[in-house]
């Protein structure tokens, strides 16, 4: 079987060899490069199955380089982890809005980073279900046909914003979402929601989720996601 080939980018050599030397270690092929310009040469070229790249690039940075390979159609479904120093919130928030996956701060345990790129890699090659598909976690069931939720065998009542918000989030596992994907996701049916709002929603779906209410995660500073399993 072919290793799977990921694009590390990151113009601090360290970093670079840290990163190489870790992912190499657990069976991964490794191409890296410095700057933002032969990152997105690169995965044009190469068509990695994961990019890890830094932010803080000179010239091209980071936010650009995911721009640029998002809106390319040959490398748009390439899952995006970025490494960014900690305190850069907004930097983040901008990456995952413009379709990066997930992010790991500096400084960073390699094997959480290496953890990261096999959770991307892992949910990459899972179909996202389909939005009338019943989810079941634990004692957790989702049906979206009768817009009911059990915990336990019990059901649950929520708000129609509540529903969609725990359905968007369970539909894909560990993926992280702003606040403002979250809005736009919900949005509908005279329903308005903001950024704020939107906190005042997950403490609402926590406390009728009960037990099951540490499956809803905060991403300090970012969003909200679901519990990878």
């Amino acid at each position: 079987m072919a290793r799977q080939k990921i694009l590390v980018v990151d113009d601090e050599e360290d970093i670079l060899e840290l990163v190489e030397y870790n992912l190499a270690k657990n069976g991964f092929q490794v191409t890296c490069v410095a700057t933002g310009e032969d990152a997105i040469k690169t995965a044009r070229a190469q068509s990695p199955d994961t990019v890890v790249l830094d932010l803080m690039l000179p010239g091209t940075d980071g936010l650009e380089v995911c721009r640029a390979l998002k809106a390319d159609a040959k490398t748009k479904m390439i899952p995006i982890v970025m490494l960014t120093a900690k305190g850069e919130e907004q930097d983040i928030v901008a990456g995952l809005e413009m379709g990066a996956d997930d992010y790991v701060t500096k400084p960073f345990s390699p094997k959480v980073l290496v953890a990261r790129v096999k959770a991307v890699l892992r949910r990459k090659e899972i179909e996202p279900t389909s939005d009338d598909a019943s989810l079941r976690i634990s004692g957790l069931v989702i049906n979206p046909g009768r817009h009911e939720v059990l915990v336990d065998g019990e059901g649950v009542v929520l708000t129609f914003t509540e529903f969609k918000i725990l359905h968007m989030l369970a539909r894909r596992p560990g993926w992280v979402y702003t606040r403002g994907q979250i809005v736009d996701g919900v949005q509908g049916q005279d329903v308005a929601v903001t950024d704020r709002s939107v906190d005042v929603h997950i403490v609402s779906l926590r406390r009728k989720l009960g037990a099951y209410a540490e499956l809803i995660e905060t991403v300090r500073g970012v969003g909200y996601r679901f519990k990878d399993a």
